[in-house]
């Protein structure tokens, strides 16, 4: 780095889980003399991520506000674009980073390369082949990757797809994944979290399944097929599901139409995530079709059941403590029934492996820009 240039960062997140999993990043930027880091967020999911941010002590120097009422990918990816545009012709940051693949993340990616601002781009090279699903998740993280100057990589398969790809090897580092950083500090912690009344009222005496089901591909029958498996599980097992329901209607309608009248299934508002944490800690197993559980269940030593056709986390597979078991309730009720019933099957899906990372990813991340140096 040139020691008579201030080496200028700029963070940009829009959800709560960038906002998670770029915390770790950004603190440890900012132990660093000689860097300015200006956090951008554009408030793709404003409302969610105030506590974690206040958590890790972060706040945003700008709010772009973008999100709008029933705004689709291409709204929210035009108002980025518009409104990052003039800020980084103001700012001029050495360097964006970015978070994953949601449509901030690409809309950034798409922005800066224009402005000619270099991109960092945390959580690299995860890939499920398939266009649609993750949808537009997929799509979205294949083009920040391509307009990207330095690759995060969170694994050595996420590293080797990206090589596959024609990426200039010497761009990519291999760094673990920062969820890993994020989640070791809130466990450091975890006694300070004050339980939401909902948690606490829930039952000692039975397995608590944690349940997230959220994506585009799983709006329409695939959500409602869940939500039969749901009703299997509790009806031939003896647990209990809490399961927080996603605002979006697509989700939140057919989930409470379905399962608001069953006694062994609490639906619960979106939790802030430290509660969130917590429950996982508590939790006998989880089913999800989010990325981020794949990652935070192995680490805890809690088995995952996959919702989904495809995952662009096979690491948790591979190492036996994640189980894709898609939409269809009659594999979803087999797979977790099994699992339920059999003491030695559960043991061995639930053991914490560090096939993620181990908590250093955030200092790999910023000994790698402070070796790039300045633009």
């Amino acid at each position: 780095m040139d020691g008579n240039h201030t080496l200028k960062i700029m963070p940009i997140f829009g959800t709560r889980p960038e906002a998670v999993k770029l915390s770790p990043v950004i603190n440890c930027l900012r132990q660093i003399q000689g860097i300015e880091v200006v956090v951008l967020s554009t408030g793709q999911h404003d409302d969610l991520m105030a506590p974690i941010l206040d958590w890790f002590g972060i706040a945003p120097d700008i709010d772009l506000r973008v999100m709008r009422p029933n705004q689709t990918p291409t709204g929210v990816a035009a108002e980025v674009m518009l409104r990052l545009e003039p800020i980084l012709q103001q700012e001029r940051p050495d360097w964006v980073l970015v978070q994953g693949d949601t449509t901030t993340v690409m809309a950034t990616a798409v922005t800066a390369h224009y402005a000619r601002v270099r991109v960092g781009h945390v959580e690299a090279g995860l890939r499920s082949y398939d266009r649609q699903n993750p949808f537009p998740e997929e799509a979205n993280r294949v083009i920040a990757g391509h307009l990207a100057d330095l690759h995060f990589a969170p694994t050595v398969a996420a590293r080797e797809n990206l090589l596959r790809e024609g990426i200039d090897p010497a761009t990519v580092q291999v760094t673990g994944n920062t969820v890993v950083d994020a989640l070791q500090s809130v466990r450091a912690r975890l006694s300070e979290i004050q339980v939401d009344g909902s948690l606490s009222a829930l039952p000692k005496d039975k397995r608590l399944i944690l349940v997230t089901a959220h994506r585009r591909e799983n709006f329409g029958r695939p959500i409602r097929d869940i939500c039969a498996a749901l009703k299997g599980i509790v009806r031939l097992n003896d647990v209990h599901i809490v399961y927080p329901v996603h605002p979006n209607p697509n989700i939140r309608q057919p989930v409470y139409e379905l399962l608001a009248e069953e006694p062994s299934i609490s639906l619960l508002p979106p939790l802030d995530y430290l509660s969130f944490i917590w429950l996982m800690e508590n939790s006998h197993l989880i089913l999800t079709d989010s990325g981020g559980l794949q990652e935070e269940g192995a680490c805890l030593g809690k088995p995952v059941f996959v919702l989904r056709e495809v995952t662009e986390r096979p690491e948790a597979v591979t190492a036996g403590v994640a189980r894709i078991v898609g939409t269809e309730p009659e594999s979803i009720i087999r797979d977790v029934s099994g699992v339920l019933t059999d003491t030695a099957c559960y043991a061995q899906m639930a053991r914490p492996v560090d096939v993620f990372g181990d908590g250093k990813a955030a200092e790999r991340i910023v000994n790698a820009l402070l070796n790039h140096g300045v633009s």
